[in-house]
């Protein structure tokens, strides 16, 4: 399915995210995957000398599988398109509207895509009272993989108002995202893009032993089971497939995004609710973009190429359009 010449890929992993062990292993895969297809490939822990060090090795690509901030938020897209450097995923603007959850929302809703309501609260607020009735949701603003993520019930142990000293995101980060708690089935659906555009693979249900797929979830070996293609309604299907492709275009995603739903299925059609667009979905052995790509008959390799080739065909759009 692709026809790539033989590349010299600049792998950048690692970081200082939370997600740094996630991104290690999703690195790995990936230059084990493309160095078995024959290209040269130049493995880059990011730290703070992470430009100089991709000036010196000056590859003809560099694929981005840093999780998290700085790699996911368009730090390093900015760094990266200052250089001229091609790189992997999403653009500096799509990367900065979608790490942040607040902010796609308001890209995405008024495109008709359904998605839970919510607002910013104060962590300290928090221990005053709660934002909205429970059960509701708090999860960190610019966070990926379900980090930092609480579900507060009236039944929790968090407390009433929430304790100050209980664990939870309100210790970590000044400001939450408080959304309610939509009750109901978790699924996810991958969009790659072909040469001759974006395309929606397939619905995955993930079914969690935690009850929520949070990090530990996403990482753990058997702590969640992927149903894929899920065993859900044709239309719902459809739908989950047309949210996430129109949330990959409307946000300008490039080479593959993740959009994740809950689903109350006592509510139909009314009941689906988009929660996010992942620009930076994970390469690791249990991720689901791999595991979709591979539904369809793409392999790790041929789907690591493929995201190769989606850059390389947007830089050079960019080249010849004056603004790269």
């Amino acid at each position: 399915m692709t026809d790539l010449p033989k590349l010299h890929i600049a792998v950048l992993m690692g970081g200082w995210a939370n997600e740094r062990p996630v991104s290690l292993m999703s690195g790995e895969g990936v230059a084990k995957a493309l160095e078995a297809r024959g290209h040269r490939v130049t493995r880059i822990d990011m730290d703070r000398q992470v430009a100089a060090r991709i000036a010196e090795v000056a590859p003809d690509v560099v694929f981005n599988a840093l999780h998290g901030v700085p790699g996911e938020d368009g730090t390093v897209q900015g760094m990266l398109d200052l250089m001229g450097v091609p790189y992997t995923h999403s653009g500096l603007a799509t990367s900065v509207i979608a790490i942040d959850k607040q902010l796609t929302k308001n890209a995405l809703v008024p495109h008709g895509i359904p998605m839970p309501g919510g607002r910013i609260v104060k962590s300290a607020d928090l221990h005053q009272g709660d934002p909205m009735a429970r059960p509701y949701v708090l999860k960190p603003v610019n966070e990926g993989s379900s980090v930092g993520v609480a579900i507060v019930t009236a039944e929790g142990n968090y407390g009433n108002p929430i304790a100050p000293d209980a664990k939870g995101p309100w210790q970590e980060f000044a400001e939450l995202l408080a959304e309610p708690y939509i009750k109901g089935r978790e699924m996810t659906a991958a969009v790659i893009d072909f040469p001759e555009g974006p395309r929606a693979l397939a619905v995955t249900e993930l079914k969690t032993k935690s009850g929520f797929y949070d990090f530990d979830a996403k990482y753990t070996e058997g702590m969640t089971e992927h149903v894929c293609p899920a065993e859900i309604p044709d239309h719902i299907r459809d739908l989950c497939l047309e949210y996430a492709l129109k949330a990959h275009k409307v946000l300008g995603c490039r080479g593959t995004s993740r959009t994740d739903f809950r689903w109350d299925e006592e509510q139909g059609e009314g009941g689906l609710f988009v929660l996010e667009t992942n620009t930076q979905p994970g390469m690791t052995p249990l991720s689901l973009v791999p595991e979709q790509a591979r539904y369809l008959g793409i392999d790790y390799g041929e789907l690591c190429e493929m995201i190769v080739a989606a850059a390389l065909r947007d830089h050079k759009s960019k080249v010849r359009g004056g603004d790269g």
